[in-house]
């Protein structure tokens, strides 16, 4: 095991380091003091601090995961399909791949996504739901597509559902009632991007065959470095780093020579759900390797936050080192540091529930598919008012959308498309990144909505959008429910692009007819103009 540590490059944050140890920050963070915040965050800071201590206290999860891993095994159930979304799947995921162990993570409402993992051998799986309520409509959607395969194959379905849940919560009940494999409650006083070493975590992760006790084991070895108020404490380092860089409100998270596989797509959830409120907030783009622009980038309102020996520019640069379980813990105190000094609170998501508010509504109401402004190839077009007067082409309606791109604004990319199928499709991040300069945020849809979807409307309003969404040759239905999965998903995304045109976002919605067809126009189409402006036309 390694402790983690944090070095920097390219900057002075000696003085907010010393205001952060003289104030006390670490050790009051360790006493889950919930003043650290304000009055206005108190209330929910108190009943959200215990993630600080989970290395001791999930150990008692420990044994009861043994026990029906060993159970499932010993059944021939050794196939783990996780339905959970934002912090209740990356992190597992992280865990999960890090360890090379095979964990199905469904954390879409794709009908591909969702047929592909009903496809699988339903004889050898268990699916674990992890939902602090149960009320979450993906999750519930995903449960009752499961229980019914599992019926229609002749299984016991009830023996094949592990749920992860609040104690007292309705899905603690339901679980109950329909008399589920087991029920595993988690610690209520954390929130979901804070999780990663609760049962949230632990479950799918330890039955998929990962090591979780060394997991908690590492944390441990990391807290004491953490809660120390010292200038050497790896946390006050790096969220002065991230949040005390002047003018400098955007992290590009790279991992370079670490053995922890995925951990920047995590690391992005739990800062922009955490940071992005109020008109303030620190963006992070999740990029791969070193060759990503924006970790080449001069601009002045980057910062750099790798998993890595050494800064690649003369951008400030927070380079860390260390286990899993403990960049874990390290970067959920940095991200608590970081908004007290952005005068934030760390743990509410004020503006999650609008877009599933939208989304609720227009499944409520069905109303019929905007038209498109026009067609190009297999893309159907659409834009926020005005942006697409006078275009009449993708690649036109492209070029309006970065038109509304300011020296100071980032790209979001939204696909509502099967990040399995259609991975391709992320060439068009970097290629984005290096055409505008700018940094460029891709996230699959739904599950960004949990995590970077706080920051684009509750944070620094310089986003320009890019959504795009698919139809699916083969729909699934959800049992019991008025809408399928095709339905849920398009209902998503059109909310969600509602909320940001509300908010003055400029938005331009692709709609790909084909989804192998439409997927190769897009690389093709940044291809073309790419050799167009070298060629000097």
């Amino acid at each position: 095991m390694s402790t983690p540590a944090v070095s920097t490059a390219n900057g002075d944050w000696a003085s907010t380091i010393d205001r952060l140890v003289s104030e006390k920050i670490a050790s009051r963070i360790a006493a889950k003091d919930a003043t650290i915040w304000g009055p206005e965050a108190e209330s929910e800071s108190a009943i959200r601090l215990s993630w600080v201590d989970l290395h001791d206290s999930s150990r008692p999860l420990l044994a009861e995961i043994e026990a029906l891993q060993a159970d499932l095994r010993a059944e021939g159930l050794d196939r783990i399909v996780l339905a959970g979304m934002g912090g209740s799947s990356l992190a597992p995921e992280v865990i999960t791949r890090t360890a090379g162990v095979e964990l199905v993570v469904l954390d879409s409402t794709n009908p591909s996504v969702i047929a592909r993992a009903l496809a699988g051998d339903l004889q050898r799986t268990v699916i674990v739901v992890s939902s602090k309520s149960g009320g979450t409509v993906e999750t519930d959607s995903q449960r009752r597509v499961f229980v019914k395969a599992f019926t229609d194959a002749g299984l016991d379905a009830s023996s094949r559902v592990v749920v992860v849940t609040d104690p007292g919560s309705p899905f603690e009940k339901l679980s109950a009632d329909e008399g589920y494999r087991k029920t595993f409650l988690a610690d209520p006083h954390v929130g979901g991007r804070y999780s990663a070493l609760t049962a949230f975590g632990l479950v799918p992760s330890a039955l998929a065959g990962a090591d979780v006790a060394e997991l908690l084991d590492q944390a441990a070895e990391a807290a004491p470095a953490l809660q120390a108020d010292s200038a050497d404490n790896p946390a006050l380092v790096l969220g002065a780093v991230l949040a005390a860089s002047a003018g400098r409100d955007k992290a590009i998270i790279a991992a370079e020579g670490s053995d922890i596989v995925g951990f920047p797509d995590w690391a992005e959830q739990l800062i922009a759900e955490s940071t992005g409120k109020n008109g303030k907030g620190i963006l992070p783009v999740a990029v791969k390797g070193v060759h990503a622009p924006e970790l080449h980038s001069t601009a002045s309102d980057l910062v750099h936050a790798l998993l890595a020996d050494k800064a690649n520019s003369d951008v400030p640069t927070a380079l860390t080192s260390g286990s899993l379980g403990g960049q874990f813990l390290l970067w959920e105190t940095a991200t608590a540091v970081a908004g007290y000094l952005l005068g934030i609170n760390p743990f509410d998501q004020p503006d999650v529930e609008s877009a599933k508010k939208a989304a609720r509504g227009l499944l409520d109401a069905q109303p019929e598919p905007e038209a498109a402004a026009f067609t190009d190839g297999a893309v159907e077009v659409r834009g926020t008012d005005g942006l697409l007067d006078g275009v009449d082409t993708a690649e036109g309606a492209l070029d309006a959308l970065l038109g509304q791109l300011a020296d100071d604004g980032y790209l979001a990319v939204m696909a509502y498309l099967d990040s399995e199928r259609d991975e391709n499709l992320m060439a068009i991040r970097p290629a984005l990144a290096a055409k505008t300069g700018r940094p460029v945020t891709f996230g699959w849809g739904p599950r960004f909505l949990h995590s970077t979807g706080q920051y684009h409307k509750g944070g620094h309003p310089q986003g320009v959008f890019l959504q795009i969404t698919t139809s699916e040759s083969t729909d699934v239905e959800i049992p019991d429910r008025p809408f399928t999965f095709g339905t849920l998903i398009s209902a998503q995304a059109a909310g969600d692009a509602g909320v940001l045109a509300e908010r003055g976002r400029p938005v331009l919605r692709l709609h790909l007819t084909d989804p192998k067809a439409g997927v190769q126009q897009l690389i093709s189409l940044l291809d073309a103009h790419d050799k167009s402006e070298a060629s000097g036309r």
